[in-house]
């Protein structure tokens, strides 16, 4: 009798199979996106820039520079700096409601950067042909099904859906709720990342099986060796625990604030404080309503700066993801990225299929 079976030293292992299925779930985010694997790094205002957002592109990944509440000429300087640390392919993020936007816009488009990512609400009218119109792609936030499908219609090209376990500004729905609703009926129109709470290569993996086309993680990349952050707020998320990060409390129902989630300290007096200090103004006519959301706004710019970049982490915001337990030590973005891939890797081995 024939023994058919191959040699064990050329017969492929479970690593190997869940490899090269990783390889295939992943390959139409990662052509999207021009990276060899389909993670993106979430947008974190003063982490996000051109060091870290280098780092990542270098290690594999896609990088993605939070412009936050930055000028134009602060961004066109940012974009130049970090082509000077990578030859990779990275994007930018703007905030809808940055009074600059179209002005920020031009300069990715002179810049000739080729994603284009837009968070914070709706896309003003001509944004997205303005993005378009300069050769690059489009991709929003949508934090419901009905959102999702209006963006596809005006012609975005892909989509970030983000839970609440997110750190920074969240929704009200996990990310493990907002994948089953919406994947299955959007994942076929364009490709679509998941974001929120994901700190291991196990849920990449059950992402990329449900139909994601990749997945977007801020958090675990924060201690990256190459990320600027102080080295105070690099302690305060390896001694975090998931419970640590919650969410800001709206104190005024008339004051459309978004949740924030950060690391429980001070500043969350500091804000319910700031909140009733805006709202007395409303009460006297003596601020619009866009110009007291945009006030908010610039208060956690500010806070996040002194957290960040001072290392005040118990007056400034330390804006974490629940994902901020898994986050254990500092070390560089390659080997956060490659134990991400080895653990997605690995599950998908397990599971065969």
């Amino acid at each position: 009798m024939t023994d058919t079976l191959a040699p064990a030293s050329t017969s492929p292992t479970a690593a190997d199979h869940g490899a090269a299925r990783l390889s295939r779930l992943m390959a139409r985010g990662a052509d999207f996106l021009g990276s060899r694997v389909a993670v993106m790094g979430g947008a974190m205002s003063w982490v996000s820039e051109r060091n870290l957002v280098a780092a990542i592109s270098n290690a594999g990944g896609f990088g993605v520079i939070a412009c936050g509440a930055m000028t134009p000429d602060l961004l066109d300087r940012e974009i130049a700096g970090t082509r000077a640390l990578t030859d990779r392919p990275f994007g930018v993020n703007l905030i809808t409601m940055h009074p600059q936007l179209f002005d920020l816009i031009a300069v990715c488009v002179r810049h000739g950067v080729g994603h284009v990512v837009l968070a914070g609400g709706l896309p003003p009218k001509g944004s997205l042909e303005a993005i378009k119109a300069g050769g690059a792609k489009v991709v929003c936030f949508a934090p419901t099904l009905a959102l999702a499908k209006k963006l596809i219609r005006t012609g975005v090209d892909a989509l970030v859906i983000e839970g609440m376990e997110a750190g920074g500004h969240i929704g009200p729905v996990s990310t493990s709720v907002l994948a089953q609703e919406m994947l299955p009926e959007i994942a076929d129109a364009v490709p679509v990342f998941v974001a929120g709470g994901i700190g291991r290569g196990e849920a990449i993996a059950g992402y990329l099986e449900m139909g994601a086309a990749g997945v977007q993680l801020g958090t675990r990349f924060v201690c990256a060796t190459e990320s600027i952050a102080h080295a105070n707020f690099k302690k305060a998320f390896i001694r975090a625990s998931a419970r640590d990060a919650v969410a800001s409390v709206q104190i005024d129902p008339r004051l459309p604030v978004i949740p924030v989630r950060a690391l429980k300290n001070s500043a969350s007096d500091l804000f319910s404080a700031k909140q009733r200090e805006v709202a007395g103004r409303l009460d006297e006519n003596a601020v619009a309503m866009a110009e007291a959301q945009l006030e908010i706004e610039h208060y956690w710019a500010g806070a996040l700066r002194r957290a960040v970049i001072d290392g005040d982490v118990e007056h400034g915001s330390v804006m974490a993801g629940q994902s901020v337990g898994m986050v254990r030590q500092e070390e560089p973005a390659a080997a956060i990225l490659g134990e991400l891939m080895d653990e997605a890797a690995a599950a998908l081995g397990r599971r065969g299929g």
